[in-house]
Formats: structure tokens, sequence, C-alpha cells
């Protein structure tokens, strides 16, 4: 039986966020049945491939945009190119926000 990896379920529920939405940290660890929250974080920066495993759509859960492997401004510039607007370093959850489990 081939188990996945903590990061390996991070990035595959990562994988099914719609275009246009995000995701925080919190609500992608939920939806693996986990609470760690924080190894998210790490999982995104452990991330070597960015073009298919999408972690700029993962914010913190106040909305702030957070960390990127590529930086800020790459991490603005791809969810930009998503339609998604940013005022002031966050994104508004109630209308970008994606979540596999209501909370």
């Amino acid at each position: 039986m081939n188990k996945q990896s903590f990061n390996e379920k991070i990035y595959e529920k990562l994988k099914l966020i719609p275009f246009g939405k995000v995701i925080t940290y919190k609500n992608l660890a939920i939806a693996i049945n986990s609470r760690a929250y924080r190894a998210v974080g790490i999982a995104m920066k452990l991330n070597s491939d960015t073009e298919r495993i999408k972690c700029f759509k993962v914010v913190r859960s106040n909305g702030e945009i957070g960390n990127y492997s590529l930086g800020i401004k790459e991490k603005i510039r791809r969810l930009s190119k998503e339609n998604i607007e940013i005022k002031n370093n966050r994104i508004d959850l109630k209308k970008y926000g994606y979540s596999f489990v209501k909370i």
C-alpha cells in the first residue's frame, strides 16, 4: 500500500483549489484531517514544483497573503492573474476563500 506523506496529501488537496480561489493554511490542514497548520507552511516552502502545485494560493487565516518562496511580488502577480483582488496585502476570504469543509 502506498502511504502518502503529509506534504503529498497537502499538495494533492491544493491542486483541487479552483481558479480565482485561495485557501488558508489552517483549512488546508483540516482538509487532510490534521491540526498541523504550521507544517502546511513548511510544505509550501519545500514545494519544488510551483507551476503544478500552486502554493501561492495559500494565505493566512486573517487574509494576509503571507510569504512565498519566489517572493511576495511574484505571489501578488500570480494571485492577480487569477483575478484575486489584494488590498493592503490582504485578500477578502469571504469573496475568494475556499474550504473543503465548513468550519
